[in-house]
């Protein structure tokens, strides 16, 4: 997911060979998703809006979180500084339409549901 949103984004700044990259450090923190789990078994009955608002409130606590103890090691593979949407250069607000997006989109693979198959 995240060598696309970086290809992607080298492709916005002109790069058509579309680079994407990402760091090993990365595999553990995106792991933490599953932890989403026993929130969607929670909230599941809730609306879509609050649902996703919900996962958006727990990916931005765990990128924070995660980036700041990197950070204390020299480790962060990523800083946000140079966006005037950055949070002390761990998360940028303007990210939270992706967020809230990927919340949903972990949520069907939690539910055991995919957008690919058929009914």
């Amino acid at each position: 997911m995240e060598v696309f949103w970086t290809g992607l984004g080298s492709l916005l700044s002109a790069d058509r060979k579309m680079t994407g990259t990402t760091s090993l450090l990365m595999f553990p923190i995106y792991g933490m998703a599953a932890l989403l789990q026993p929130v969607y078994q929670v909230i599941k009955n809730r609306n879509m809006l609050f649902r996703g608002g919900v996962y958006t409130f727990f990916i931005f606590t765990a990128e924070y979180l995660s980036g700041s103890l990197l950070r204390l090691f020299h480790m962060c593979p990523w800083d946000y500084s140079g966006s005037r949407f950055a949070i002390q250069g761990l998360i940028r607000l303007d990210y939270a339409p992706a967020w809230f997006v990927t919340g949903l989109l972990m949520e069907q693979i939690v539910r055991g549901n995919s957008l690919l198959k058929k009914s």
